[in-house]
């Protein structure tokens, strides 16, 4: 069957900013695009047809580390992959489980061979290799599957930096001939991405693009950024991967961000972008907007009976008003958390298919600047 493939439709005329389309075996992908994170199988308060019907979702994520330890490949085989585990039939990105991993900074041991790590839920040891974890996201089935890295501390020194970056490069190698001699599980194609490591040093990250390029995969990630660096040290490490990375690929930001952040990156030449943010600040009553960012268990809501939010096309956020979802708030009612989930979700993919549609314009980078100001308000 096909790898996946990309077709780059438009540029922007004042920025890198670009419009395209993905198709994979399970369905399109418009471009810049937004996945929101279903760390277990699930988005978070969020159904799978709350995330078609409402959000509008394209593409989710699903989490190695997390599905490998719970429910286990054995039940996720038998069920015959996330796809039909969990009932989505759009497309599906595994992250390599690297970020989680390395995370657990304090019951981890890291080797040549790989990653030696405790599991969170009852203290058992495992080892993630990176042809076990080819493996692992072979079983899971996504369609897009991630190389396995390590992502190291954002204040990481040029030493540390660029011994893991060999490691990373190493390990990317492993990957790929695991991934070679493997056979796609479940009927349709699986695609292999690479992630670009380095730190916040120029000279590594510029190396880092060159070699993922060398691999010719059929798209690139950009990783170990928003993990403790200034915001301005991210746009430009980012800015720089974007300038040596292939323009006839797809570009995946790993892990951020905010909608400001989202933007600034998209009129780097970013294509595809996940963060946890949308769904963990919208359980913490944070809702994002057009016109700012609200805090729903502030007094001053609590008797604004006017919608959420009626610009974005959500049902749900035009329906339900700002006093009675403070109210679900303040009671600790799961239906807040959902209603305040679906809004920020469909508020990420709303910004990014506008964004998509000022690139087809002409005009984004305006467009962009006005965005990234009036959304950073408190209001």
């Amino acid at each position: 069957m096909p790898a996946l493939q990309f077709d780059l439709q438009h540029t922007d005329n004042n920025s890198k900013a670009r419009a395209g389309k993905i198709t994979t075996d399970h369905g399109e992908i418009l471009t810049p695009i937004f996945m929101p994170v279903g760390t277990a199988g699930t988005v978070k308060a969020v159904t799978q047809q709350q995330l078609k019907d409402h959000v509008g979702a394209q593409i989710i994520l699903g989490n190695t580390y997390h599905l490998y330890l719970r429910p286990g490949l054995e039940i996720l085989e038998g069920a015959g992959g996330l796809h039909k585990f969990n009932g989505w039939d759009r497309p599906i990105l595994t992250d390599s489980g690297g970020f989680q991993v390395f995370s657990l900074a304090k019951s981890r041991k890291i080797t040549e061979e790989g990653v030696v790590f405790q599991s969170h839920i009852d203290g058992s040891k495992h080892l993630f290799t990176p042809e076990n974890v080819m493996d692992t996201q072979r079983t899971i089935g996504g369609d897009i599957i991630m190389a396995f890295d390590e992502c190291p501390p954002g204040a990481s020194d040029h030493s540390y930096a660029k011994k893991s970056l060999e490691l990373t490069h190493r390990w990317l190698d492993r990957c790929f001939k695991r991934f070679n001699e493997t056979a796609d599980k479940y009927g349709y194609t699986q695609n292999l991405f690479p992630i670009v490591q380095g730190g916040v040093h120029h000279d590594l990250r510029k190396l880092s693009c060159e070699y993922i390029s060398s691999k010719n995969a059929v798209g690139n990630a950009i990783g170990g950024l928003s993990v403790g660096e200034p915001t301005e040290k991210m746009y430009e490490i980012c800015a720089l991967c974007c300038e040596h990375l292939p323009e006839k690929k797809p570009r995946y930001l790993m892990g951020v961000g905010t909608p400001w952040n989202i933007l600034e990156a998209i009129g780097m030449g970013v294509d595809m972008f996940d963060c946890v943010m949308p769904t963990r600040n919208g359980r913490n009553a944070m809702l994002f907007t057009a016109n700012g960012v609200i805090n729903i268990d502030n007094k001053k809501w609590e008797k604004d009976f006017s919608p959420i939010d009626e610009t974005i096309g959500c049902e749900m956020s035009a329906y339900y008003s700002k006093a009675y979802l403070r109210h679900l708030m303040k009671s600790q009612e799961f239906l807040g958390f959902t209603i305040a989930s679906v809004h920020n979700l469909s508020f990420y993919l709303w910004l990014v298919k506008e964004a998509r549609q000022h690139i087809i314009k002409g005009d984004f980078n305006s467009w962009k600047n006005d965005m990234v100001e009036r959304m950073q308000r408190r209001i």
